[in-house]
């Protein structure tokens, strides 16, 4: 299974105007824990801004586990197809 297809990036969205780009408090220091919103200007840590969009992240979690169970069940279909394959008693479906 090719784990690299369900490398994902998730839009953060700003709790209070949507934006989606923000830039760290202290320009020197780029994983800075307080970042401010480029479009509103509200400062938030970095904690906050991802429990604020906890929503959006279960939901891609949710389709990510759909797809490898998914995924997983093919596979393991193919190999028991593979390893009964000439049984007349055994047939896979």
């Amino acid at each position: 299974m090719d784990t690299e297809k369900y490398n994902r990036s998730i839009t953060l969205f700003c709790p209070t105007c949507g934006g989606t780009q923000f830039l760290p408090v202290i320009p020197e220091n780029i994983e800075s824990e307080l970042q401010r919103c480029a479009c509103c200007s509200r400062e938030i840590t970095c904690d906050e801004l991802i429990r604020e969009n906890s929503e959006n992240i279960d939901e891609h979690v949710k389709e990510i586990g759909k797809e490898v169970t998914n995924e997983l069940a093919l596979e393991l279909k193919k190999q028991l197809a593979s390893a009964f394959k000439g049984s007349i008693f055994i047939q896979v479906k």
